[in-house]
């Protein structure tokens, strides 16, 4: 009867640690998909700025003044 439970505690043990190891790994996936969504994020925001900035560059340049404003 004890060396059935040994041999239990053993396996439990054994997948402990197994789950205790894959946790880490899934974190540490986690924690690098966290710091690419950052960068993405300030990427899409850095574009978007770019791009309005862009559009409303090209509407004042298309703005004609009546010839009676200059």
């Amino acid at each position: 009867m004890a060396l059935e439970e040994e041999a239990r505690f053993v396996k439990i043990e054994s997948e402990l640690a197994h789950m205790e190891q894959m946790t880490e790994t899934l974190n540490k996936t986690v924690i690098e998909q966290d710091k690419t969504i950052r960068r993405l994020s300030q990427q899409v925001e850095q574009l978007s700025n770019r791009l309005a900035s862009d559009d409303m560059n090209a509407i004042k340049e298309n703005v004609i003044k009546p010839p009676h404003y200059e």
